[in-house]
């Protein structure tokens, strides 16, 4: 049995439960879960046995009706859990919702209290981060983490990077649990969270799901740097009408998803070609079907130039609810490993930027056979 706790019960969060549940009741194939029927634990197994939001019009409510409001077939088996109160930081800034949170009530140090206390209660083995981006700060060092939570300096911290500091907290007191941070806040890429989660007996993944374009993107420069061809430039964007892309519309918040979404470049080329990488705006009636364009120039034999025009419509959250599915499972046998700290094998082939911090980018598809090798699963083309 994995039991789950969710943070962050937005539009990711509520496809992710409705669709687990349809699975399990067998009403729903399990496309889009890449180890789908592979891995030793089972979809089955996977119990969510707590939800936390900021949002004041969720907060209280039965995850059951939460998750309807995304889709209007939520299982009836989301029944009986409520959506408990979390920690914002100022992350609703700018957007339509009114926030409520426990920091609005407490230090970060109760805070942090009342979050392990309420675990030790719920008893989850994964924790799955799908938050609203934020704006942040990576910390490099674990005491200056520490000392920013003491000094309740909220205005240093994030809700994510508290959540990782209360998870580490109850991960050592109960002897083990799972982080999986599918947002762009560097947790798997900072030192300080690393070295945090391996004296705390907490496994990381991280960091920002790569479910769209990235991945695609990454698979093309892969495919070119291995014929040799040298690229010239690469546009990328992405636009959508859900609350993330109404987030992203912030320049801070921007900067963090920027920033993992160009990471690919350097690392698979070899070099650092001119690009835009970038979520680039929001058109509310597109919903949460993104539209992704991409454009790459580059030289091949005889100097000749060639181009590669992709676009595509993707619905946004279900393409990360899917890879949600493995983490939490994977997360389950990476504690069960004692794989305490991060672990690259997973994070190279479901993360946008892979932790830890220097380590690069590879191309999906050895990521693919890394991650299947790493949970005992025999190679698919090695």
């Amino acid at each position: 049995m994995v039991r789950v706790v969710i943070l962050g019960q937005g539009y990711v969060a509520s496809v992710f439960a409705s669709g687990l549940e349809k699975i399990k009741a067998g009403k729903m194939e399990p496309y889009g879960v890449p180890l789908a029927d592979e891995l030793p634990i089972k979809i089955k197994d996977i119990e969510i046995v707590g939800s936390y939001d900021v949002d004041k019009a969720k907060v209280g409510k039965d995850l059951y009706e939460v998750v309807k409001a995304y889709d209007p077939e939520a299982p009836e088996s989301l029944k009986g859990i409520t959506v408990r109160k979390g920690i914002h930081l100022g992350s609703l800034r700018n957007l339509p919702l009114e926030a409520t949170g426990l920091d609005d009530e407490m230090t970060l140090s109760e805070a942090v209290e009342h979050l392990v206390s309420e675990w030790k209660e719920l008893k989850p083995d994964v924790f799955v981060n799908v938050c609203t981006t934020e704006a942040f700060v990576p910390f490099e060092k674990k005491e200056e983490l520490e000392k920013a939570i003491a000094e309740d300096r909220k205005d240093r911290v994030t809700a994510t990077q508290v959540y990782v500091y209360a998870a580490a907290k109850y991960a050592k007191e109960v002897g083990g649990a799972a982080f999986v941070n599918a947002i762009p806040t560097l947790i798997a890429n900072d030192p300080a969270f690393v070295e945090l989660a391996k004296e705390s007996n907490l496994v990381i993944f991280g960091d920002d799901g790569a479910t769209g374009a990235t991945p695609l993107t990454a698979d093309v420069l892969a495919h070119l740097a291995q014929r040799n061809r040298y690229v010239l430039d690469i546009a990328q964007f992405n636009i959508g009408g859900n609350q993330d892309f109404l987030a992203l519309t912030d320049k801070e918040r921007n900067k963090s998803k920027e920033f993992t979404k160009s990471s690919i470049v350097k690392d698979l080329l070899g070099y650092d070609a001119p690009h835009y990488i970038k979520p680039t705006g929001f058109l509310e009636p597109l919903g949460d079907k993104k539209f992704i364009a991409m454009h790459i120039e580059y030289v091949s034999f005889n100097g000749a130039h060639d181009e590669l025009v992709i676009t595509g419509r993707i619905n946004d959250s279900p393409a990360l609810a899917g890879l949600l599915v493995d983490l939490v499972r994977l997360g389950k046998i990476a504690v069960e490993k004692k794989a305490f700290g991060t672990v690259y094998e997973v994070n190279a082939f479901y993360m946008k930027n892979p932790g830890p911090k220097e380590m690069p980018n590879i191309p999906r598809i050895i990521a693919h056979e890394k991650m299947r090798i790493w949970a005992g699963l025999k190679p698919r083309w090695l």
